[in-house]
């Protein structure tokens, strides 16, 4: 039976969407429906009006090749997307959305067809479901739909528990219909269809039905309706996405003013339907709004919806298909006034209206009116303890269709799971109890919701007037049990027909509006009840239903409350706040708190309220926000703002001295900390503005000056309209540089303890936790550890692009705990309930104290009921552990405090866990941690983990955590504070500016062979590089790049990278706080360069730091050692002098002539000597020199052993027990494998150093380290040049200081210069081991002789300067002097005698090269950089939107191996063209054949001989053609992420529609809106990280002639190049292809590349490589610079070295010939 309707008329644009006679290969296979013929159309009964159907356009689809033809004309349409920044709530994001379409109507698009998305974050708290019950059931707009995102068994059961997540959509903006691809007379048509780049669109519809322009529906295998709504709401946990969206095609008679008109008809509904101040409490009208949607449903019935942005593009012939088309089994979908299609959403039992006349007896009639009610105001979570005086409240909770109820023994526990699940759902759950003590058990979680503004209901059961006071059984006064800790109390008389059950509904409906009032909190009704107490049947009479027939005839609550609010003008506040806007205004010194925070909108709106002030924030743990997600590109940036650690920087007298604030904002409830607490104190008096929504006093030190009551969100509207002057003080900038310093030092010392500790626990808990979880914290310790040793990480969300579009550059996470009274009882049941109201996999961190408090709340975990799995942490110190850290603890005898504070205990967790049936897991190291937080379990079921831990250990760290937190704080505070006084401050923020840069090669002479040269030379030289940086005030830094010339990095490959540094570090800016050396440089190398650091060589990353460093000290007219050991001149503290050295000998020659050398060098006067093994034919060999070396420089001497991992381990076994009466200091890595080190000290009982060991070096090694914490590895031996420079050495150097082991600075042979440095940072290391050692009050440890006794191999040096290091007259050891170090390097001459060559970078030439093809002349800007003698030429191509300046930084790096020239391609850039006078065409083709010929006739201008040619993305493919094209003039291409076209016929077909339809985009929108749309797509994700992507992006804007690069996109399309598949077999070139690490696609397109060229014959005399770039994505040679010239420099030195062999091959085959 078909059933008619209005049907919309949009314009339809062809998408491929799947014929759903193929979906099996989509989806496993699911059960199949049909309409029945009673159900084929579900139709809404009601008086019939002429309604209009939101209009749109038609499209054929999503793109699919089996629905496109080769002979059909095939349209694509890309999406335009335009991104607003974030609006506070979601009424604001509708008016931003209205005022933007508002805008295009005054400037209407000019293409006749196009699709226009206009999108905006909101806040992320669930209002779809709410927005759509909003709209009226006589809607004029369609389609109007929900669609719910649970997907764990939804139901409409699960609705009300937690409003879910979801898509409201209303309106048509364009649908995807299968229509043939002729008309009826035979004739082709023109197929239209949506580009499956088209980001964040997404279409919802139905498969197998048929629904035509005659308002049919039908089932129909191989159909499918899908639409795309005019106005969304797409919601997701971490932001919802609001958009409206717009399509129009002018040939189908659709233009633009229509699809406006019908976007208003739109708009005017949801706009007129949308209730803001019902919002808070959507619950209540849940019940009434869904009973509105009264249909049949129909089952199993799935609602689709698909995401463009999910597509696999169709490349390389590789079958297309929808990678994400997803379900959902729960929606309302209404596609006309008489077509509705619904699951899962209604009430599907039948409910008679008279059940009330159906009770037993009037005690079931009472209590079944009560909880109807309940449901009625959307209470459906039930809390039932069990008892025989409620039983008819139990019974009546237990059988209504609507609610879900979890019972339980213990009432305690009980109560605290419906305090949690409020804190989850923002609503309240509703308790049941017996009488009697029962009730009484309430009381702590009643006291605890009343302190913390949670709703609760109570209904307690009680016994009759006339058994209360006469002894009855369960007997107690229940009348105002609770007193003051509840809103509101009623005592219900008992049940009797003589009252009218009105009465019983409207006390409900009061306590619910007292419960949820401003000063949210419990209500308790008492509700007494006689016999029967079962359901006996009694007389009662049906009057007291009098008046209740309306009530029973709907689902609304019997009386709503409304609240009016005044009509507010739009940016117009008056009265009292003006006063509090003025203050605001005015502050010089202001700082935001964060309190507690519950709700997302909250949550959100303070985000906003930061951002707008950017003031400093201090976040509680509770907040949300101080634990959040960075997304990288802002880490920096928002570092700015937060500041976390402030609680840790207040330990220091200093910091609590500096800090005053004239201005406080706080909006939240409490703080945490409590020295936060003090320090606001000690500022007072300032302007304290205090925001909570609730009106009771909280301000328990008598600071506030104004108190707003107001949300949050209310706030920041007015704070954000009146858009205030952002001004940044010195202070904040102290802040900030103090917080960073803190937070590195932090998170250095809890990673580097290798035990497990609280504190890491902390640590590591708020890294493992994301958006799809929550944490819930226990009190006493737990909080306390993560509001101070939580941290911050980057963000892996799939909506990271949307939120960085939407300038919000970070997610929270929602945090909670019982922070009311603050008690420790009912944490593990609330925590389950907390789990229930918010859907989420919750993490829970208690105490064991805490967990005993509550094992009856283990079998409420147990039940499982309405949640997902959770995770509870235990930290079981056997007892009480935070009064070890109080004062207590120093004044009270330990038997005291064991017995009654600490509360020892010896109870077995595990024993608990298991009597319970719960899963345990036990944790006792870092690694078990890890696991049981981010190793996901295969089973879904709650897991117990305990945590060991100690109460004195812990109090240990916790001691060892301050102190080094406040010797951060005092360096950092003392660097600034020294800086401030004597340098201006830019914007308040200390930094420094490079104005020059330069470097020097240097040659120098050696006496001797260096011990890591097997050379048989008899000369030797040291090579390396002197780099001088010059600041802005004119101090000159210098430091020395001394690479070993390893397989890690030579001379060439260092020079490249200098090159690029040189080019990047010009006018470069660093902060004054890189001396502390704790991550710092790590982070400005990646924020201001924009490189890795790991892609830094190690000794190019040396010599930077020393640069850096050395010209800070000029800068401060002080030293090396004064900067980063910076201390107050206190205590008759004073600098060492000296720094102990150690000789160096090589154990050539035979033992009595080594030992010889050895008695040499102890009579110059060398406390210690380390002697080269491993270099004989055996071990025993080398144990008998060690044994001779022993003898004749007695025992005195420190004697150190260096093995080179020269040795297996049967080898160094050998040696250690020969060698074990020497009394060897230690021995350098004496095995080949690092796992025996260990191993070989505990069989051989020879101290183990690590030194090759470290070479393995990573950006963090303390995971490395981790392992060689054994108390047999006594010391690590560090080379800066090695390691990667004085941060890395650092940070090696304290771990080994941490883990009571000597840290050895060692040379490589570098010169005078570098000598003076590692003296001087040798001398920093020992005065920080001092300085440890004298507060941990071990006293002073024993000096360290340092391995820089390499000087003695100089027979020049570098500098003029004599080196100090010589015999002290005071010790009579050999030593290397401060004071002459810090002079050297003070005033540094240079040996231009050493000089080979001086470079200040690579000039760059630019200039236009003329280019005649078909008829038009291209004058191509060219970037001309090197000269190489050898003829070597490389030309680089750039990619689309790209120059060639984009090549310059890489070509500076490879200019010492080819000459190196960039051009912008024609129709890029700078290049134009011409045409001839002759001609009648105006614009070029800008085909493959043309580029290709245009470049071919410029590389013959610039060389007679063969190039190079290396290409990127556009610029690869153009590579790739002319090396297999014009093999004569290209001997080589490096091929960058690129492919070699599409072969696919259709592929092609739809490729170059695609991007025609993109290059009229460009045109009708400007280059702009086009950048930030093809910056949108998942390919450039990686490059979106990138901390200059802002300033890559708007590089490309730099285009003289836009219209020239949108005809280049259609012309050189991939769909119209010709395809190089069948020619890569026949490349007679050498190919590199290049591709990154996190580009899948390309990486997959050069793997099947690689692959074709290998079979080419010809592959045998050319290069054919693949090479993968670590962290880099598509944009290679942006993201990972150093690298891409690694490999192109490797590249090019191969192919020039196959090159000369082909030639002298040649020659010598003709000289054969004339023979």
């Amino acid at each position: 039976m078909r059933s008619s309707f209005l049907v919309s008329n949009p314009p339809f644009l062809p998408s491929l969407i799947p014929r759903y006679s193929s979906r099996k290969s989509i989806r496993r296979s699911r059960e199949r429906f049909s309409f029945p013929e009673s159900l084929r159309v579900s139709l809404l009964h009601g008086i019939r009006r002429n309604i209009e159907v939101a209009q749109g356009v038609q499209f054929d689809g999503p793109i699919m090749d089996r629905d496109v033809n080769l002979d059909d004309d095939l349209v694509v349409q890309v999406c335009v997307t335009r991104t607003l920044p974030p609006a506070l709530t979601l009424e604001l994001g509708l008016e931003s959305l209205k005022e933007a379409i508002d805008e295009l109507k005054t400037n209407p698009p000019k293409s006749s067809s196009g699709v226009l998305r206009f999108q905006v974050a909101v806040p992320p708290r669930a209002k779809a479901l709410f927005w759509f019950c909003s709209q009226p059931t006589t809607s004029d707009v369609f389609p109007v739909f929900f669609l719910s995102k649970d997907t764990v068994e939804p139901s409409y059961k699960s609705l009300y528990v937690k409003e879910p997540h979801g898509v409201f959509g209303i309106g048509n903006a364009f649908a995807f219909v299968h229509s043939s691809s002729v008309d009826s007379n035979g004739h082709s048509m023109i197929k239209t269809f949506l580009s499956d780049e088209s980001a964040m669109v997404t279409a919802y519809g139905f498969p197998d039905i048929e629904f035509n322009k005659y308002s049919t529906v039908n089932s129909k295998d191989g159909s499918s309706y899908f639409f795309v709504p005019q106005i969304e709401l797409d919601e997701h946990e971490e932001v919802s996405i609001l958009a409206v969206t717009l399509a129009w095609n002018e040939s189908l008679s659709y233009t633009v003013e229509q699809t406006i008109s019908s976007y208003e008809k739109s708009i005017f509904q949801v706009s007129s339907h949308f209730c803001p101040n019902v919002e808070d409490h959507w619950f209540k009208h849940l019940k009434s709004s869904l009973a509105k949607l009264s249909v049949e449903e129909i089952h199993p019935l799935e609602m689709e919806h698909m995401g463009f942005f999910t597509f696999s593009g169709r490349d390389q012939a590789d079958v297309k298909e929808l990678k994400s088309i997803q379900s959902s089994c729960q929606f309302h979908c209404k596609l006309s006034p008489d077509v509705v299609f619904s699951n899962n959403m209604l009430n599907r039992e039948t409910e008679v209206s008279n059940f009330l006349r159906d009770e037993a007896n009037i005690n079931a009639v009472w209590a079944s009116a009560i909880i109807e009610e309940c449901t009625r105001l959307g209470l459906t979570y039930f809390c039932v303890a069990p008892g025989s005086r409620s039983s008819h409240l139990a019974i009546a909770a237990a059988n209504h269709p609507l609610t879900t109820c979890l019972a339980c023994f213990d009432e305690r526990s009980l109560a605290f799971h419906a305090i949690g699940y409020a804190k989850g759902s923002l609503k309240p759950a509703v308790i049941i109890t017996s009488s009697g003590t029962a009730v009484s058990n309430l009381l702590p979680a009643v006291v605890e919701a009343s302190e913390d503004f949670l709703p609760l209901l109570l209904l307690t059961a009680d016994r009759p007037p006339e058994l209360q006071g006469v002894g009855a059984n369960q007997a107690i006064n229940q009348i105002n049990h609770f007193g003051s800790f509840v809103r509101f109390f009623f005592n219900l008389p008992p049940p009797t027909d003589l009252i009218p059950v009105r009465m019983v509904l409207t006390t409900v409906d009061s306590a619910l509006h007292w419960a949820t009032g401003s000063a949210c909190g419990p209500v308790h009704l008492n509700c007494p009840f006689r016999d029967p107490l079962d359901g006996s049947p009694t007389n009662w009479s049906s009057n007291c239903l009098n008046g209740l027939d309306m009530w029973m005839s709907n689902a609304e609550p019997f009386t709503k409350y409304f609240q009016v609010q005044s009509h507010k003008s739009d940016g117009v506040t008056t009265g009292q706040i003006t006063e509090i806007l003025q203050v605001i205004k005015e502050a010089k010194k202001g700082l935001l708190l964060i309190g507690a925070i519950h709700t997302e909108d909250e949550i959100w709106a303070s985000l906003l309220l930061a951002k707008e002030l950017m003031w400093p924030v201090v976040a509680d743990v509770l907040s949300g926000v101080r634990l959040r997600k960075l997304f990288k590109p802002f880490v920096e940036k928002l570092t700015h703002v937060f500041v976390d650690h402030l609680d840790h920087a207040l330990f220091s007298d200093s910091v609590r001295n500096l800090i005053e604030f004239d201005v406080v904002i706080q909006v939240g409830s409490r703080i945490t900390s409590k020295r936060v607490s003090q320090m606001l104190e000690k500022c007072f008096p300032f302007a304290y503005i205090l925001v909570d929504k609730h009106p009771c006093r909280h301000d328990p030190s008598h600071l506030v000056t104004h108190r707003v009551q107001s949300n949050i969100v209310q706030f920041a509207n007015c704070v954000l309209k009146s858009r205030f002057p952002w001004r940044r003080s010195k202070l904040h900038g102290h802040l900030q540089a103090l917080d960073g310093a803190i937070a590195r030092e932090m998170s250095f010392q809890i990673s580097a303890e290798s035990s497990l500790t609280e504190p890491y626990v902390a640590h590591m808990l708020s890294k493992a936790l994301t958006s799809k979880s929550a944490l819930f914290i226990g009190n006493s310790m737990p909080i306390r550890d993560v509001d101070m040793y939580g941290c911050s990480s980057e963000n892996s969300s799939h909506v990271v692009d949307m939120m960085l579009s939407a300038e919000l550059p970070c997610q929270w996470i929602q945090v909670t705990g019982n922070r009311g009274a603050s008690g420790i009882d009912g944490l593990l049941s609330s925590a389950t309930g907390f789990a229930v109201g918010c859907k989420k996999r919750v993490v829970c961190v208690v105490g064991d104290i805490s967990f005993l408090h509550d094992t009856n709340g283990l079998a409420i975990l147990k039940q499982r009921i309405a949640r997902k799995p959770m995770t509870i942490l235990v930290i079981n110190n056997r007892g009480g552990g935070i009064f070890r850290l109080l004062p207590i603890a120093k004044k009270t005898e330990p038997s005291v405090l064991n017995q009654y504070f600490y509360t020892a205990h010896d109870i077995s967790i595990e024993n608990l866990c298991l009597a319970h049936g719960v899963r345990y897991v036990h944790v006792g190291t870092k690694s078990e941690l890890e696991d049981a937080l981010f190793v996901p379990s295969v089973e879904e079921m709650d897991c117990i983990v305990e945590v060991e831990s100690s109460i004195n250990a812990n109090a240990i760290v916790h001691s060892t955590l301050e102190r080094f937190a406040r010797q951060a704080a005092e360096n950092s505070l003392g660097i600034v504070s020294a800086s401030s006084f004597l340098h201006p401050m830019i914007k308040n923020v200390l930094l420094c500016q490079v104005s020059g840069i330069q470097y020097s090669q240097y040659r120098v002479k050696l006496c001797d062979r260096p011990t890591i040269c097997s050379d048989e030379f008899s000369q030797f030289h040291r090579e390396g590089f002197i780099l001088s940086l010059t600041l802005e005030d004119g101090s000159i830094g210098y430091g020395e790049v001394a690479p070993l010339n390893s397989n890690v990095e030579n001379l060439m490959d260092v020079e490249g990278q200098l090159q690029l540094v040189l080019h990047l570090m010009n006018e470069a800016k660093f902060s004054y706080m890189l001396p502390l050396l704790n991550g710092s440089i790590s982070s400005w190398i990646w924020s201001e360069l924009g490189i890795t650091a790991s892609s830094i060589f190690p000794s190019v990353r040396c010599g930077l730091e020393m640069a850096l460093l050395n010209a800070m000290a000029v800068r401060h007219d002080s030293s090396l050692l004064g900067i980063l050991h910076y201390q107050k001149e206190e205590n008759g503290s004073a600098q060492p002098h000296s720094v102990q050295i150690c000789a160096l000998l090589d154990s050539e020659g035979t033992p009595l002539e080594v030992a010889y050398v050895a008695r040499k060098l102890v009579q110059e006067g060398f406390s210690a000597i380390k002697l080269k093994v491993g270099r004989r034919v055996s071990s025993v060999q080398d144990a008998l020199v060690m044994q001779e070396v022993r003898r004749a420089v007695g025992v005195q001497i420190e004697l150190r052993a260096d093995a080179n991992c020269r040795w297996t381990f049967e080898e160094a076994r050998e040696f250690g027990l020969l060698v074990n009466s020497c009394n060897l200091k230690y021995i350098e890595e004496p095995v080949q494998n690092k796992d025996d080190l260990i191993r070989f000290h505990e069989e051989t009982g020879l101290p183990v150093a690590l030194d090759e060991t470290l070479d393995d070096f990573e950006e963090c090694p303390l995971r490395m380290l981790t392992k060689y914490t054994h108390p047999g590895i006594v010391a690590v031996v560090i080379k800066p040049s090695v390691v990667g420079g004085f941060e890395n050495a650092a940070l090696i150097a304290r771990w080994a200081q941490q883990h009571g082991k000597m840290a050895v600075i060692s040379a490589a042979y570098e010169s005078g210069l570098g000598l003076s440095a590692y003296i001087l940072f040798a001398s920093y290391l020992e005065m920080e081991n001092v300085k440890a050692s004298t507060e941990q009050k071990q006293g002073t440890p024993p000096s360290v002789a340092h391995g820089l006794g390499t000087y003695r191999w100089l027979s020049e040096d570098v500098m003029m300067n004599t080196l100090g290091i010589f015999r002290s007259p005071y010790s009579g050891f050999v030593e290397g002097f401060i004071a002459d170090a810090s002079r050297n390097l003070k005033d540094v001459k240079i040996n231009n005698d050493v000089i080979v060559r001086t470079s200040k970078g690579i000039p760059v030439r630019r200039y236009e090269l003329r280019v005649d093809v078909d008829g038009f002349s291209h004058f191509i800007r060219v970037h001309d950089v090197g000269e190489n003698a050898e003829g070597s030429v490389a030309l680089f191509l750039h990619g689309f939107l790209g120059t060639g300046e984009e090549w310059i930084p890489i070509m500076t790096g490879i200019s010492g191996s080819a000459r190196c020239i960039s051009v912008d391609i024609p129709g890029h850039g700078r290049s134009r063209v011409q045409s001839h006078a002759s001609e009648t065409q105006t614009s070029p083709t800008f085909s493959m054949e043309m580029i290709a010929e245009a470049l071919y006739k410029l590389i013959e201008q610039i060389t007679p001989g063969k190039v190079t040619i290396v290409g990127y993305s556009m610029g690869a493919r153009i590579a790739l053609y002319m090396a297999l094209r014009f093999s004569n003039k290209i001997e080589g291409a490096v091929v960058v992420s690129g492919s070699p076209g599409l072969k696919d016929p259709v592929a092609r077909k739809i490729r170059s529609a695609t991007d025609d339809s993109k290059a009229r985009m460009m045109v009708d929108n400007g280059l702009y809106i086009f950048i930030e749309n093809w910056y949108n797509g998942g390919l450039w994700k990686s490059l979106r990280n990138h901390p200059h992507f802002s300033k890559i992006a708007a590089s490309r804007l730099l285009h003289g002639d836009v219209p020239s690069v949108a005809k280049l996109l259609s012309d050189l399309s991939s769909g119209r190049q010709p395809s190089l598949w069948e020619e890569l077999e026949d490349c007679d070139t050498n190919i590199s292809l290049v591709f990154g690490e996190k580009d899948v696609k390309y990486k997959q397109i050069a793997t099947r590349m690689y692959r074709e060229m290998s079979k080419s014959k010809k592959s045998v005399n050319n290069i054919i490589e693949i090479v993968e770039i670590p962290e880099a994505g598509h944009a290679v040679h942006l993201e990972s610079p150093l690298r891409v010239i690694l490999a192109l420099r490797k590249f090019l030195t191969r192919v020039h070295n196959s090159s000369t062999e082909t030639e002298l091959s040649q020659k010598l085959l003709l000289a054969l010939k004339e023979m």
